[in-house]
């Protein structure tokens, strides 16, 4: 409890109970817990000229009862107003990738603001969280192409990625197989044993120089 003897400022009380002189004193209540303000649809324009409503929460208190009731008529009412102009200075220098990506950055610098701007009226801020970021339909749509174009960039990069290693690998085995033909034929007799489990196929084929290789082979479902 803030008291003023004649007008002036004079002391205080509390909590709990306190005594005052009966028509000399006046006094003025202040709440010391912390103060929750939900600054709901506050609309912004972005810095790429996007609007779109901003849901925040403030979270503030009083820690000095004197410069809370001698420095502002309404500590109350001038804190929850200043909140929401530095929101939409701070925010409207943002453009929308940046304030959906980086929320965090931008609150702790709204919440700097308005403390430093607070503390001569003894109130001190401890938090500040944007709770949502409202689009317009249109633009939600814009973001929704975006992101899907960005997730088929992302598939593309992946199997071009694949190509190439299983081009280089190709011609590192086509290396190997040159340096030592007889490598590439028991290559194709094992391609021929992964042929042959396969059940409706019949393979032909014919070699010279590798012993039983050169006999004719035929594989079939029936045979």
């Amino acid at each position: 409890m803030v008291v003023f003897r004649f007008g002036r400022y004079h002391s205080i009380k509390g909590p709990g109970i306190v005594s005052i002189i009966p028509g000399i004193d006046k006094t003025r209540k202040v709440d010391m817990r912390t103060i929750t303000y939900d600054a709901r649809m506050i609309k912004i324009i972005t810095k790429d000229n996007v609007r779109c409503d901003v849901d925040t929460v403030v979270y503030y208190k009083v820690i000095d009862p004197k410069k809370a009731v001698v420095s502002v008529a309404n500590y109350t009412f001038a804190t929850q107003n200043l909140a929401n102009t530095v929101l939409r200075e701070v925010l409207g220098r943002a453009e929308l990738d940046d304030l959906l990506t980086k929320t965090h950055d931008y609150t702790l610098e709204i919440q700097k603001q308005i403390d430093e701007k607070t503390d001569p009226w003894g109130i001190k801020v401890s938090d500040v969280a944007i709770s949502d970021i409202v689009l317009p339909v249109e633009m939600q749509r814009v973001i929704a192409k975006q992101a899907e174009a960005e997730r088929e960039k992302r598939a593309r990069i992946i199997v071009a990625d694949g190509e190439s290693i299983a081009a280089q690998k190709m011609l590192e085995a086509a290396q190997i197989y040159a340096q030592s033909p007889i490598t590439i034929k028991l290559r194709e007799l094992q391609t021929m044993t992964d042929i042959a489990r396969e059940k409706n196929l019949v393979v032909i084929t014919t070699t010279s120089d590798v012993g039983e290789l050169g006999k004719l082979i035929a594989m079939s479902k029936n045979k």
